[in-house]
């Protein structure tokens, strides 16, 4: 599209002409502005407003077009530390539309994904809950807040990725406390080609018949057993980490060496449980599933 040119630069002038402007532009006014032909802009506007970058609006004959909230030129990696205090300000203060706008500029900018939800959107979890502890906010507000937070991983998971047969996933969340957590390793988990079954709040099938409708799950998603099968628990109790894990242990023992099993939330000193790997930490929960996937035979 266009010869010569180059979506970035495009990008960048567009957002430098339109981020002041207050009445718009028409789609004229802008190839002009940014120096390219008519035919050529008018695929660019059509192209940027498919992103989420632009928005239009038709007055008469005359299209004219403004930026969408939360869009400006970030250059990656240099601006990530500019990101997480612009995503809370906007989380709390701002609107859906600004906040979910601001992740989709920053995809659009060159930013990558495991840096996105790890160091911007996945700290406002803690955020969030902080105000609620500290009394800032009520509970009304607190789901408001998490609802967002949910809708910024969706966006993930929208862009289309190609994945890896070999590579499957099952994410589960032993408690409602957990949904937000296992949306982030989901999201995270299809950005790198995962085959990714999200189970969400598992929490009301904590019975003695799990173990059996897990294991028709599984003969369903991993028919052929292509590659690997890793399953991911994260639970914000030893309760719910013990339950899943005892149900899952014999399946996988079954199933052979390339199932593996990994959970993540706090475990007690004194707690044995069985599993490939345990963590509290989301990112080594995420670096560890690379590198099994990687060394697969």
């Amino acid at each position: 599209m266009g010869k010569g040119y180059s979506t970035e630069s495009i990008r960048e002038k567009l957002i430098s002409s339109l981020e002041d402007s207050v009445t718009g532009m028409s789609g004229v006014e802008l190839s002009k502005k940014v120096g390219v032909n008519r035919i050529t802009m008018s695929k660019y506007l059509k192209v940027f407003a498919a992103e989420g970058l632009l928005r239009q609006k038709n007055i008469g004959n005359v299209t004219l077009w403004f930026l969408e909230p939360g869009q400006e030129s970030f250059n990656f990696p240099d601006d990530y530390f500019k990101i997480s205090p612009i995503f809370l300000d906007y989380l709390v203060k701002g609107t859906d539309e600004q906040t979910h706008s601001l992740i989709r500029n920053c995809l659009h900018s060159g930013a990558t994904t495991d840096r996105l939800i790890l160091e911007v959107i996945f700290p406002a979890i803690d955020y969030v809950q902080n105000l609620y502890d500290a009394g800032k906010i009520g509970t009304a507000e607190l789901s408001l807040l998490k609802t967002t937070i949910s809708k910024s991983f969706q966006i993930f998971n929208q862009i289309p990725i190609v994945s890896d047969p070999k590579k499957n996933v099952v994410v589960i969340a032993a408690d409602s406390q957990s949904i937000l957590i296992s949306e982030a390793a989901s999201a995270a988990y299809h950005s790198d080609s995962w085959k990714v079954s999200h189970l969400g709040d598992m929490s009301f099938a904590i019975d003695v018949l799990f173990d059996l409708d897990f294991q028709k799950l599984i003969g369903k998603i991993w028919k052929q057993k292509p590659g690997m099968l890793l399953v991911v628990v994260f639970s914000n109790s030893d309760e719910g980490l013990n339950f899943f894990a005892n149900s899952i242990n014999p399946i996988k023992d079954k199933s052979g060496k390339h199932m593996k099993l990994a959970l993540c939330g706090k475990i007690s000193k004194k707690s044995k449980i069985n599993s490939d790997l345990v963590s509290e930490k989301l990112d080594d929960i995420l670096q560890w599933s690379k590198t099994v996937s990687q060394n697969l035979k």
